[in-house]
């Protein structure tokens, strides 16, 4: 029993959440358009077609990253290789039993719906590309993939340092990319799949950094003990005092740290204007905050 409560049945639940979600973007509104955003998935997605549909992509998908994960899994670690390999049968699994029902789906929907007889590729990438971001966004934040893109980026990396991990990646996708271009022979399905990945990939990062953005500001002014008090009162927000020095007037200079809320801003505006109008504020954005007056601090497992 001990052992069975340690296994993290929670992160293996959304493990498989995510691939559920990726499975509907790729055979919803990927696959059957011959939209392949890079990856394994999307190499997969290209031979699917050319070998005439006989090959189904998630047994494609399988066959390339086995090799992979056999060959990066020492680059990420033992929990890292479970938890992806899970992930990677499971998705494979699920896009291939579950193609006849959204075959039929899509059929039913064409039938009935005569402005779905020449399909909308721009839209499909968007949804396709937004929807595939988000299962995959969901993969990623438990420490693991769907499929082996990122080690096989690993393992180049290894053997040539020279470039980083995110330029192998970008390398990798491109060629895909590429390779859909050539084999379709269409050059409008490779832009289709580029803007595909670009959503999918800032779909990613909107998930795994937050959508609560917030402001942080960095104020300038010899008035900032009065600034200072009046945003800790009137906008109940910690400020923080760090030293510096004008480089032009050698003079010491304290510069105000505080971090809010975007409706905030008006307010922190005013208040800086009403105390000194000749005030220097810089604007930051702040993808995630955590601590007192935000999110509380979370330690992902």
């Amino acid at each position: 029993m001990g052992k069975f409560s340690k296994i993290p049945w929670q992160s293996y639940f959304k493990i498989a959440l995510g691939c559920l979600i990726v499975t509907i973007s790729m055979n919803l509104f990927l696959i059957p358009y011959k939209l392949a955003p890079g990856g394994v998935s999307g190499l997969s997605t290209v031979i699917y077609h050319l070998v005439d549909e006989k090959i189904p992509v998630g047994i494609l998908m399988l066959a390339f990253n086995i090799p992979l994960f056999l060959t990066g899994y020492k680059s990420r670690g033992r929990m890292f290789l479970i938890r992806s390999s899970f992930g990677a049968v499971l998705l494979s699994l699920l896009i291939d039993i579950s193609a006849p029902s959204f075959d039929v789906l899509i059929q039913y929907f064409i039938e009935f719906d005569e402005t779905m007889a020449v399909p909308d590729l721009l839209l499909n990438s968007i949804i396709g590309g937004a929807i595939m971001g988000l299962g995959l966004g969901i993969v990623l934040k438990e420490n693991a993939t769907t499929g082996g893109t990122d080690l096989a980026a690993a393992v180049l990396k290894k053997l040539w340092p020279r470039y980083s991990l995110g330029q192998y990646l970008m390398i990798i996708d491109g060629f895909v990319i590429l390779f859909a271009t050539v084999a379709f022979r269409s050059f409008k399905l490779g832009l289709y799949t580029a803007i595909c990945l670009y959503i999918s990939t800032i779909t990613i990062d909107a998930y795994m950094e937050g959508l609560k953005f917030a402001k942080g500001l960095l104020i300038i002014s010899d008035n900032y003990e009065e600034i200072a008090q009046r945003l800790l009162t009137e906008v109940d927000r910690g400020v923080t005092g760090l030293k510096g020095m004008g480089m032009y007037s050698k003079k010491d200079k304290t510069v105000l740290l505080c971090v809010v809320k975007r409706e905030e801003i008006p307010t922190v505006r005013a208040i800086v204007k009403k105390v000194d109008d000749t005030a220097f504020i810089l604007l930051i954005d702040v993808r995630e905050v955590m601590g007192e007056g935000f999110n509380p601090i979370s330690i992902d497992e």
